[in-house]
């Protein structure tokens, strides 16, 4: 029997296909492409599914993706320096002096005034959320609700306002 024709037995991992092609002689020899198709598992095509619709909407879901991040870097501050919360107190008073010099130079009235105070009014309760959290952790009381109705007014704010404009 030809070692052409014979099979041999190789042993590979599971899931790999071999594909035995013959010695080429000659000068005139093409190289092979051998295309193998790769069949995902089901796990994959489920996170692949997920990943791209997130992917889609990226831009709606800005504000989870903030507040998750300010999430773990508030969980990181108290975890790796408390007094860190001393430096991030008094960012809690910045929107309210920003409202101030803003009204004072640029007066407004009606829905820009409203605009104004409830854009100042949530960053204050951002700022003095992450500074109780970097302080106590974001999980020491009632800081995880505030941030879950916080996050929760964020993101339905973000979606109004991108669908009027």
């Amino acid at each position: 029997m030809s070692s052409r024709t014979r099979t041999r037995k190789v042993k590979t991992a599971a899931g790999v296909h071999t594909v035995q092609i013959p010695r080429q002689r000659g000068r005139r020899s093409q190289p092979f492409v051998v295309v193998v198709p790769e069949h995902p598992s089901l796990t994959r095509e489920a996170l692949g599914f997920v990943g791209r619709g997130l992917w889609m909407a990226r831009h709606a879901l800005a504000p989870i993706g903030i507040a998750v991040l300010a999430l773990v870097v508030t969980s990181l501050l108290h975890l790796i320096a408390w007094w860190s919360a001393l430096v991030l107190a008094p960012a809690a008073l910045a929107p309210a002096v920003w409202f101030a010099v803003v009204q004072r130079s640029h007066p407004a009235q009606g829905s820009t005034l409203a605009w104004r105070i409830a854009l100042a009014v949530f960053a204050t309760l951002t700022f003095a959320w992450a500074a109780l959290a970097a302080g106590f952790g974001p999980w020491a009381g009632p800081l995880a609700l505030v941030w879950l109705l916080t996050l929760v007014v964020a993101q339905t704010a973000w979606l109004v306002v991108r669908r009027t404009h």
